[in-house]
């Protein structure tokens, strides 16, 4: 392996999620030739660091890191090699390390990638749920009702919705789901790369009656199906949301917002508008 120093700049180290037998060699690598090593809580990169047989500097580097605190890595960078570490998996998806990577990137300093394991990704190649297109929220607000409009708000997403979870909120989260979302399969993703690895899928309020007797631990990823395919509606319904519409815009704005909205023929809404309006 080779030792000597790497370029100046910063190294962004995706760590294991889990197993540490999924660290890859040139992450190994990269954290040995680095001369420092940014990351969330020094006490759990220095147990990843004493396991892998490496000995580097640490500098604490989370949500709460102070202006001078960037500045100060942001000035290494310049005449040294940096890594950015999370906790586990992927820096920066759900994690600190936005603003130090994108004042780099202004800067000038060189930025590199060291791709591995993320719980994200694990969790939809596991889950059976479209990855054709995902959307990826980050963690749901804890307060009830802040959780439910984030929820109404992705409905009709039609893409994967895939959240950051934990245990002791878990129910809550799927209870909503359950009021939000009604209908979509869900998939809890548990543990992942661990001994006790788990992904189960069923209704949002299956998933919250086994939680509920059985209290999930560890990290977790919530994935949520895409709406299904909406049925059409029927003559009835258009002309009624054509006759509200009509009472606020002209026949051709009132048939180009229901064509909109429900991807129908705009020449024909057109005419059936101009009828009513006679």
């Amino acid at each position: 392996m080779d030792t000597s120093p790497l370029a100046p700049g910063l190294y962004i180290v995706a760590t294991p999620i889990g197993n540490l037998g999924d660290i890859t060699r040139r992450a190994v690598d990269t954290l040995e030739r680095c001369a420092v090593v940014a990351c969330e809580d020094t006490r759990v990169t220095g147990k990843l660091l004493n396991l892998l047989g490496l000995h580097r500097p640490m500098r604490r580097y989370d949500d709460h890191a102070s202006d001078a605190a960037r500045e100060a890595l942001l000035a290494e960078m310049v005449q040294s090699p940096v890594a950015l570490v999370s906790d586990a998996g992927t820096p920066l998806i759900s994690d600190p390390g936005y603003r130090l990577v994108r004042e780099a990137r202004a800067r000038g300093i060189a930025v590199t990638s060291i791709p591995g394991p993320s719980a994200l990704v694990t969790a939809l190649s596991m889950a059976g749920l479209p990855t054709d297109r995902f959307m990826f929220a980050g963690f749901l607000p804890n307060k009830d009702k802040a959780r439910g409009d984030v929820l109404a708000e992705l409905a009709g997403v039609p893409a994967t919705l895939v959240f950051y979870e934990t245990g002791p909120r878990l129910v809550a989260s799927l209870e909503a789901i359950a009021e939000r979302l009604p209908g979509r399969e869900v998939a809890v993703a548990r543990e992942l790369t661990k001994l006790h690895e788990e992904c189960r899928s069923g209704s949002a309020e299956e998933l919250a009656t086994h939680y509920s007797a059985h209290q999930a631990k560890g990290e977790i990823v919530l994935l949520i199906a895409p709406p299904g395919e909406a049925a059409a509606p029927d003559e009835d319904t258009i002309e009624a949301e054509l006759r509200a519409a009509l009472a606020e815009m002209s026949p051709s704005q009132a048939a180009g917002k229901v064509a909109k909205a429900h991807g129908l023929d705009r020449k024909a809404l057109y005419a059936r508008a101009m009828e009513l309006k006679a």
